[in-house]
């Protein structure tokens, strides 16, 4: 909704008191911010789609008629359930002769086989019995214990790395954790046991995996940032997420800003590409900048959709069409190609700067004008044109924060389920594991098989090749 033209009415109108003139701007204003924040959703804004008002799926699909049958199409490289060559249990299962016709003569000549997958899950104590030799002097020598059997009794890894992998990774709350093991496998695990199986395996991946990742981000050449608030103890905090290609590190504070990121220690060390929303504390580094264009993009829609921008409109296809562009060309353009956009997209500044001029000033009022937002974002555009199009002109950089908000998306999740940390040290924990197994992901180590060798004391060969 457009309201200059009614404020420029009211001013301009003579016949009414200040008083009464008071009153309807106070009027405007009223409607104007209540149109804009009715107007707001997943599309134009950060609103998330959870909070959009009476939400619902559109009405026509995204899928073209095509004319194909659903399901896979002939050509396609599917996955199909395979009979294993050497299967756990064999059951033989003679025929009934009463059922052969008499009369005749019946000879074996092989069987039919099928195959039935079960899952058998059972609780498996190993008891080591250490020899002991004594000599005639009465002197005894005993058998070495192996190196995980420290105790009478004990918890071996395999439990410990179910446990955390159940906890960290699947975001299985500690009580529901209990009941299953209780029910599964018929052993009682207390909370307290939970809690210090992921502090003790949080410990190892503290003192090698974050030192690690810290210099291993530190030295790429582009990196994704972003930022989430947490619920630590009923206190809000900040949880810090950037990430490179093949490393992830997540970090608790309870600051947002430029003191959070000095402390993490990667930003101030790093040189790459910064790719991320525009936060400004991130300008405070030495490093170049990607803008996520994704941000841009909904600003974009909010800006034609409620402030009637028509050059917000172009710039929104305008972006997509450089961003195909380059996906098109395996992610580099020719340099005729990126003039050519760069012109379009000055132009559309130009166009931008007529529709959506400054505000004048007003008599009597000292600072910088109030601008509009459309107004502020096509001076963003304008002012950061390399760091919005840099996706543009260097292959490695992306043309969104995808990444930098994947990997914080599922904070979010494990905040829904259970709705706080009860301490730093707890998120801190969390946080480790979380980017310990994006790691091992990006480096194509699954979740379980990153634990497992985590709670045997070993490390993935991605982390070994850089303690050698």
């Amino acid at each position: 909704m457009r309201l200059t033209s009614h404020r420029l009415a009211l001013k301009q109108d003579q016949l009414i008191s200040a008083s009464t003139r008071a009153v309807f701007q106070i009027m405007l204003l009223v409607v104007e911010l209540m149109a804009n924040k009715l107007g707001l959703n997943s599309r134009n804004s950060s609103i998330p789609p959870s909070q959009d008002i009476n939400r619902k799926k559109p009405a026509t699909s995204k899928r073209t008629v095509t004319g194909k049958k659903p399901g896979g199409q002939p050509g396609h490289i599917g996955s199909t359930l395979e009979p294993v060559d050497h299967p756990d249990e064999v059951v033989t299962l003679p025929l009934d002769k009463r059922s052969l016709p008499k009369g005749e003569c019946w000879e074996s000549v092989g069987y039919e086989a099928r195959q039935v997958i079960e899952l058998h899950i059972q609780r498996k104590v190993v008891e080591y019995q250490a020899q002991i030799m004594r000599n005639q002097r009465g002197q005894q020598r005993t058998a070495t214990f192996p190196a995980d059997a420290k105790r009478p009794i004990q918890y071996g890894h395999s439990v410990i790395a179910h446990a955390v992998y159940l906890s960290m990774y699947q975001l299985i709350p500690y009580e529901r954790l209990q009941n299953q093991f209780q029910d599964m496998f018929g052993i009682d695990l207390s909370m307290g046991t939970l809690v210090n199986f992921n502090q003790q395996l949080a410990q190892r991946l503290h003192r090698v995996f974050k030192p690690l990742a810290i210099e291993q981000i530190a030295l790429a050449d582009v990196a994704c940032a972003d930022e989430t608030g947490v619920n630590i103890n009923a206190s809000r905090h900040w949880v810090h997420g950037i990430s490179s290609t093949h490393w992830a590190l997540l970090t608790p504070h309870k600051q947002r800003g430029v003191q959070a990121m000095k402390d993490i220690g990667v930003l101030p060390r790093f040189k790459g590409v910064l790719v991320h929303d525009h936060w400004s504390a991130y300008l405070q580094f030495e490093c170049q900048h990607q803008y996520c264009n994704a941000h841009y993009l909904r600003e974009l829609i909010r800006a034609h959709e409620q402030d009637d921008c028509r050059w917000a409109k172009l710039m929104h296809a305008l972006l997509l069409k450089i961003n195909q562009a380059v996906t098109d060309a395996g992610g580099e353009l020719s340099e005729s190609a990126i003039k050519g956009y760069r012109k379009r997209y000055r132009s559309l500044i130009t166009r931008g700067e007529k529709e959506s001029p400054v505000s004048p000033s007003e008599a009597g009022k000292r600072g910088r004008p109030k601008q509009s937002k459309a107004r502020n974002l096509l001076d963003r555009l304008r002012i950061y044109e390399d760091d919005t199009l840099r996706f543009m002109t260097d292959a490695k950089v992306p043309f969104t924060n995808n990444q930098g908000e994947r990997e914080i998306r599922m904070l979010k999740v494990q905040q829904k389920i259970s709705g706080c940390f009860r301490s730093a040290g707890n998120a801190e924990n969390y946080c480790l594991f979380r980017s310990y197994l994006s790691s091992c992901l990006k480096h194509g180590v699954s979740a379980s098989e990153g634990i497992n060798l985590l709670a045997r004391n070993e490390w993935p060969e991605f982390i070994k090749q850089h303690l050698r």
